[in-house]
């Protein structure tokens, strides 16, 4: 990783055209990211309600890069 890259966790609640996403972040604030290299050539799927870690210049925090999407936890059924 580079210096000086923030790093946070957001939810996706808005996609937009040209894979660019509104992601809200955890302390409130809303930033527009779009997807990085890695998960478009893996074609890991980005839908809004994603929990997901962006990464951020110190420079522009109005702007970031999604980096990896967290797995939902697995709910079981069985357990009444």
């Amino acid at each position: 990783m580079s210096k000086g890259i923030i790093i946070q966790n957001g939810e996706v609640v808005e996609a937009l055209g040209n894979a660019a996403f509104k992601v809200e972040l955890d302390n409130g604030h809303i930033v527009l990211c779009t997807i990085s290299g890695r998960i478009r050539k893996n074609n890991i799927r980005i839908l809004v309600g994603d929990n997901v870690e962006i990464e951020m210049s110190p420079y522009d925090l109005t702007k970031g890069r999604i980096s990896r999407r967290h797995k939902l936890p697995k709910i079981n059924f069985d357990e009444t």
